[in-house]
């Protein structure tokens, strides 16, 4: 018996210049050596299909997915050892795997920062391993989102997981984070500032205040002079407030101004459901949030319903490229907040 190019087991038949004749006296430690190599083979086989079952239990195959979100979802370069994942357009939902995710080749591993939907983490590895062979040491979440967190599973429990504290708390609420699968809950995190890697392998991870959640991580790769937003710049439109995981529209403008305030030197923004952008684009969306929140309150002022605040509400003139497909629920939360403050 034998093991083909194939990986089958395969029989080898007896000849008369192979096998000893049954007169032999070797004849009986000849059957008793090929049930030995039998036993071997046999043995071999079976410690490969456990290797195989391990590794699906931390790999998800990919099936079932759209096929327009596989086309979608591709790895780019951004800098020489920087790449990014997309596939995060949500406006057509086929195409979407989730939010943009970074892969940062360092020399001992490899960070991914976010990890898009469920069901997505192998074809995040496949889109890795095409442009490095090293390890994943590492996963970031920018926030707690599952379009950004929910293919942590499909790494190996070892890898270690950092993000704000707000955002581990907010979590570990999440079902998909419940029972065993808490163990692909962030196991660092930080307050205000953490570093992690050093000299061109640095990563500085901040956060400046709430905005699209309260524990929106944003990230400065100093040596490629790139910054990573998280969903606090997700489009060019009205963000998503996520008054439930603590969100907050009257704090955005200030929040986004902190960042600009304290990260300098950056040449290029990877944000979180969009293609690149600048600096000056960023300060631009700092300004929309500011003309946005301000007229919110003169709606809420006039005593305008959210629909008509939506309705009368347009700021694309001002800001060529923008849209307002997001306007209704960010003014919503934007006047549950001024009731709050009102009640205070």
């Amino acid at each position: 018996m034998s093991v083909g190019k194939s990986g089958r087991i395969i029989a080898i038949p007896h000849t008369k210049e192979s096998r000893p004749k049954a007169s032999s006296v070797n004849a009986a430690n000849y059957e008793r050596e090929v049930l030995m190599k039998r036993a071997v083979i046999l043995g071999a086989v079976l410690v490969l299909g456990a290797l195989s079952v391990a590794a699906a239990g931390y790999q998800q195959a990919p099936q079932n997915l759209p096929a327009a979100a596989l086309a979608a979802t591709k790895i780019e370069k951004v800098r020489d050892n920087l790449y990014m994942i997309t596939g995060s357009d949500p406006t057509n939902r086929d195409a979407f795997s989730g939010g943009n995710t970074v892969v940062f080749i360092t020399d001992n591993g490899v960070v991914v920062v976010d990890t898009k939907l469920a069901g997505w983490g192998q074809v995040l590895l496949d889109k890795i391993h095409s442009v490095t062979n090293k390890p994943v040491t590492t996963i970031i979440n920018t926030h707690t989102h599952g379009d950004h967190t929910g293919s942590n599973e499909a790494f190996p429990a070892t890898v270690d997981i950092v993000a704000h504290e707000n955002t581990k708390a907010n979590m570990a609420k999440m079902d998909a984070f419940k029972g065993d699968k808490a163990k692909f809950l962030p196991k660092r995190t930080f307050k205000d500032k953490m570093s992690i890697g050093s000299g061109k392998d640095r990563i500085d991870l901040y956060y400046f205040g709430r905005g699209h959640t309260n524990g929106d991580t944003w990230l400065v790769y100093p040596a490629l002079r790139v910054l990573q937003t998280g969903d606090m710049f997700a489009w060019k439109d009205a963000p998503t407030l996520d008054k439930n995981n603590g969100g907050s529209g009257i704090e955005y403008a200030q929040t986004i101004g902190k960042a600009l305030g304290t990260v300098k030197n950056i040449d290029t923004v990877i944000v979180g459901h969009s293609p690149l952008r600048t600096i000056p684009e960023l300060q631009e969306y700092q300004r929309f949030m500011n003309d946005f929140v301000a007229a919110v309150r003169d709606a809420n002022k006039a005593g305008k319903s959210v629909d008509e605040a939506t309705a009368s509400i347009n700021l694309n003139t001002k800001y060529p490229g923008y849209k307002n497909d997001r306007y209704k629920a960010a003014i919503q939360v934007v006047y549950d907040e001024l009731k709050e403050q009102g009640s205070k």
